[in-house]
């Protein structure tokens, strides 16, 4: 296959990890950058190897050597830029969360289907054999049948003046943390009858931003009878990107699922004894652009498109409405 050619929308801080190393490992042309500050775009394509940097999105949706835009915004713009890029024609790998809500990431799904490009959510963990692994152990049957799933995602305050405590920008714990703590249940629907459903959800607010999820914890259950834990907390005294599968025979963590390049560790527990199984440190995110260019070029399935969007976010909606705050606002881009 050809290399992809990948536009790259703003210099953020995850796009280095996210789609830079990827790109060098994958032989993946990362053509053109725009930031809204250009210096700092230049800088990035310096650092990185981007071929050049121009001076707005618009010029890297219109540039015709772009086959796909890579979308690192902050959370309220992600749905703004993802329609943009479907409207000039390009594929659109989006970093997580999809949009700001349900509604937004309904529309950006249904744009893909009338254009006929690829849209992908970026929950690049589904991808690591680390979680394929946790899977493969109910489908083997090694674990029993499914009874409880826990999803822990914790991290230190990145303080207060970082945009992820901006409700007008879609921020809050559940936005950048806890949509990997319900997806990664959600994605367990194979072994417990059908898609989880929501029984009960508890946050706590962020001083001085109103609206926003320091934490939040979520409660589901599978039509199977097997519960569910996903809980995120963004000022945490510590990192932990935990799974915990429990089964009738047995049970696995993944100590580090989102973040299987620092840790590949899968512990499984049966009343054989104890093993620690190792998947490897390959990133995740390079897993990820792999899926993303076979489905661009052949086709191929991925299991992080729109559809799959659309029901994380009415998920994290309920989530929301559950604890007593709202459903994030769409932000638009006021620039365009």
């Amino acid at each position: 296959m050809e290399p992809l050619r990948i536009g790259i929308l703003g210099a953020a801080r995850i796009a280095e990890l996210a789609i830079v190393k990827p790109a060098m490992t994958t032989g993946t042309r990362l053509v053109v950058i725009a930031a809204r500050d250009n210096e700092r775009a230049a800088a990035f394509a310096a650092a990185h190897g981007v071929e050049r940097a121009v001076a707005t999105y618009d010029e890297v949706l219109a540039d015709p050597e772009v086959d796909a835009v890579y979308n690192p915004l902050v959370n309220g713009l992600h749905a703004t830029w993802n329609l943009a890029a479907i409207e000039a024609g390009k594929h659109v790998l989006s970093e997580k969360p999809f949009a700001a809500n349900a509604e937004e990431a309904a529309e950006v799904r249904d744009a893909a289907h009338r254009a006929g490009v690829v849209v992908a959510d970026g929950f690049h963990y589904l991808y690591h054999p680390v979680t394929r692994r946790l899977h493969e152990l109910l489908a083997i049957g090694e674990l029993g049948d499914l009874v409880r799933v826990e999803t822990m995602m914790m991290m230190p305050d990145p303080g207060g003046a970082d945009p992820r405590w901006s409700l007008a920008l879609a921020g809050g714990a559940l936005m950048d943390l806890g949509c990997y703590s319900v997806h990664a249940q959600r994605v367990l629907a194979p072994w417990g009858g059908g898609e989880p459903s929501l029984t009960a959800a508890r946050a706590g607010e962020r001083a001085a931003a109103p609206g926003v999820d320091e934490w939040l914890d979520a409660d589901l259950v599978f039509p199977s009878g097997a519960t569910g834990s996903a809980r995120c907390h963004m000022a945490a005294d510590r990192w932990e990107f935990s799974c915990r599968v429990v089964g009738t025979r047995g049970e696995a963590t993944a100590p580090n699922f989102v973040q299987p390049h620092l840790d590949d560790r899968v512990v499984v527990q049966t009343p054989d004894g104890r093993r620690v199984e190792h998947l490897g440190t390959r990133s995740s995110y390079t897993y990820q652009l792999e899926a993303f260019t076979a489905a661009v070029r052949t086709g191929a399935p991925m299991p992080t498109d729109g559809d799959d969007a659309v029901v994380t976010m009415r998920l994290i909606d309920e989530c929301y409405r559950a604890a007593g705050l709202s459903p994030r606002p769409g932000a638009g881009d006021p620039s365009r």
